[in-house]
């Protein structure tokens, strides 16, 4: 759950907190605090998810629906 300091906007589908995850690959994210409104996943570390997977997602930002940033 959310620790009292944090300061970014939880996730809230149908009225709950809720935990947002990669549409693309189901990973869990969690808020960017260098990026408000941004998620990131969590635990990735030199491309990987948390589970070791190499998903292409892995270091971009997705919003609050898990969609990832699409770069220009």
């Amino acid at each position: 759950m959310f620790q009292p300091d944090d300061t970014s906007t939880p996730a809230v589908r149908d009225g709950q907190i809720t935990v947002v995850t990669c549409e693309a690959c189901g990973c869990r994210l969690q808020p960017d605090i260098a990026e408000p409104g941004a998620w990131r996943h969590f635990g990735a570390l030199g491309g990987r998810d948390a589970r070791s997977h190499r998903v292409p997602c892995v270091e971009l930002a997705h919003d609050a629906l898990g969609r990832a940033a699409v770069l220009a």
